[in-house]
C-alpha cells in the first residue's frame, strides 16, 4: 500500500518512526512534511495527506500533531475521508475493521515511539470486514456525506 504521512511541527519527532515502521512493513510512503520542529501549521499537512487518499494516490494516512485532535478535524473535511485519533491498539484495528478508517491520527505529546509503532502496525494490518453489519453502517455515513457534501 501507498501511505501519506503528514505532520505539524509537534509530530515531526514521531514522524521518523512511524515511516519507518510503515516501511518496515513493507509499504511505500508518501511524505507530506513538515520537515523540521520549526512552526508549522497542522491544516496545511493534513489537507495534503487527506487529498492524496480521497484521490486515490494513496492508500491510508497517517497524521501525526501534538493531540491528534487538530489533523483530525482537518482530515475530516475531505469528502471521502474517515479519520480518527486513535491511541490504544485496539481502536486503531477496530476503526478499519467496523468502520473503514482510512486516515489514522496520532498525538505525539500523548504517546511514545512503541505505541505509535504498535498503532501504525495495527492500522495498515486490518482490513475492513466487508459483508457484515458493519458494511450497512457504513453505507448510511456514506449516504450522510453525500448529502451533507452536496
Amino acid at each position: 500500500m501507498k501511505i501519506a504521512v503528514g505532520c505539524d511541527h509537534a509530530g515531526f519527532p514521531l514522524k521518523e518512526t512511524v515511516i519507518n515502521q510503515i516501511k518496515r512493513l513493507g509499504h511505500e510512503v508518501i511524505d507530506c512534511g513538515t520537515f523540521s520542529c520549526e512552526r508549522a501549521d497542522y491544516p496545511d499537512y493534513a489537507d495534503k495527506a487527506a487529498k492524496l487518499v480521497a484521490a486515490g494516490e494513496a492508500d491510508r494516512a497517517i497524521l501525526i500533531c501534538g493531540s491528534g485532535v487538530g489533523v483530525c478535524v482537518t482530515a475530516n473535511k475531505t469528502k471521502g475521508i474517515r479519520a480518527c485519533v486513535c491511541h490504544d491498539a485496539y481502536s486503531a484495528k477496530q476503526a478499519v475493521e467496523h468502520d473503514a478508517l482510512n486516515v489514522l491520527c496520532l498525538g505525539a505529546r500523548i504517546i511514545g515511539t512503541a505505541v505509535a509503532k504498535e498503532l501504525t502496525e495495527r492500522f495498515l494490518n486490518a482490513s475492513f470486514l466487508t459483508g457484515t453489519r458493519h458494511e450497512g453502517r457504513l453505507n448510511k455515513v456514506k449516504a450522510i456525506e453525500e448529502a451533507n457534501f452536496k
